[in-house]
């Protein structure tokens, strides 16, 4: 070991390539025919001060003058102290971390994983919208967004178009009768066109224009004979309509559903606009009792009041109002049941004309129409039960 050892501090004596051949064979630091060193033999070195010193010089200039490409090994400070050329041999598989990458690629598709997570966070953005699309909504589907009833009555309006109706019926009563046949024709109009948007079905001019018709040949026939025949009148022209309606769905090349549906509102409107010309065939006072009592029972219900005590007020209004109409054409006091009759009878045509999808078409002719029609029964029934 005397003949190498001026090896070690001497820098000209120092060649980086077998350096770096010896480090991949062996631990020692000589030249060429130099017997390897063992291991332990450099903790010698570095038990003396001299060792030590040359030793850590000559680490200094191979990891800053010589060894910049031998890198990995300054990094772990080998060649600092001689004990660390024991175990030299994992330097050479530092280039094995290099795999390590991998786990950088890896990564890289995750970052397009994590940019859904702020994607759920746009439903709940679009949430506080709901609330302002309500005011396009119908009032119908508000309504029921918002908790309430969809049933929405017609209004004041409809109800002083109706009582306005009415008065015309109560007036002309006493006339002749071709005279009182201008309302009722009027009102068998109104109810026809009314029923069928009330179904939703329009323009439907075919059904309207066959509805109407029925009507008029009603009052027709009742002009042409006397008032004890006017049930018969009224099921015999309904008869022949309903089978005109029957055939014009015939020639319907809609589906089944559709033209049934068609087939019940065609006859249905047909019916209400025959029951109309009741009022046709009724006694005269009966219908002044009648009008005057659906006039006042209408906008009673109109009134902004709770349901229960509107339709209580709408009743007694028609009661009083059948009171004082009887007392003045000499129906008496049996006006009281008559008009308690026909303003229930108008109550229940203004809640069906308050459907649950309303227009204000709807409202302005079922709304108008269905209190005088449905009427209509009750005035002729008890006016002639009551003897007059």
């Amino acid at each position: 070991m005397s003949d190498n050892q001026p090896q070690y501090p001497g820098h000209p004596g120092y060649d980086p390539a077998a350096q770096q051949q010896q480090q991949q064979y062996g631990y020692g630091y000589g030249h060429g025919g130099q017997t390897p060193q063992p291991p332990y033999g450099q903790q010698d070195a570095y038990g003396h001060q001299d060792a030590y010193g040359h030793q850590n010089a000559y680490g200094q200039q191979d990891a800053y003058g010589h060894q910049n490409a031998y890198a990995p090994q300054d990094a772990y400070g080998q060649d600092a102290y001689g004990h660390q050329d024991a175990y030299a041999a994992p330097a050479p598989a530092d280039p094995t971390h290099v795999p390590s990458q991998p786990h950088q690629v890896t990564l890289t598709p995750e970052e397009p994983a994590a940019r859904p997570h702020p994607q759920p966070a746009r439903p709940h953005a679009a949430a506080p919208a709901a609330p302002a699309s309500l005011a396009h909504l119908a009032p119908n589907q508000r309504a029921r967004a918002e908790g309430r009833s969809p049933i929405i009555p017609p209004g004041i309006q409809p109800a002083a178009l109706t009582a306005v109706l009415a008065v015309l019926l109560a007036l002309t009563a006493p006339l002749a009768r071709p005279v009182l046949a201008v309302p009722v024709v009027l009102l068998q109009a109104v109810t026809a066109a009314g029923w069928f948007r009330l179904n939703g079905m329009w323009p439907a001019r075919q059904g309207i224009a066959l509805a109407f018709l029925a009507g008029l040949a009603t009052d027709v026939a009742l002009l042409a004979t006397d008032r004890s025949e006017a049930p018969v009148v009224a099921l015999g022209t309904l008869g022949v309509w309903c089978a005109f309606v029957l055939v014009l769905q015939l020639r319907n090349r809609s589906s089944a559903d559709e033209r049934m549906y068609a087939l019940t509102a065609g006859i249905a409107s047909t019916a209400l606009a025959v029951l109309a010309s009741g009022h046709l065939a009724a006694a005269p006072q009966a219908v002044t009792v009648g009008g005057a009592a659906v006039a006042l029972a209408t906008l009673a219900r109109a009134l902004p009041l709770p349901s229960v005590a509107s339709v209580a007020v709408a009743l007694l209004a028609a009661a009083g109002a059948g009171i004082a109409a009887g007392q003045l054409n000499g129906f008496g006091t049996a006006g009281a049941f008559l008009g308690l009759a026909a303003g229930g009878c108008a109550l229940i045509g203004l809640r069906v004309a308050s459907y649950d999808y309303p227009s204000r078409f709807v409202h302005m002719t079922a709304g108008v129409a269905l209190p005088l029609a449905l009427a209509a029964p009750a005035v002729y029934v008890l006016g002639r039960a009551l003897g007059h």
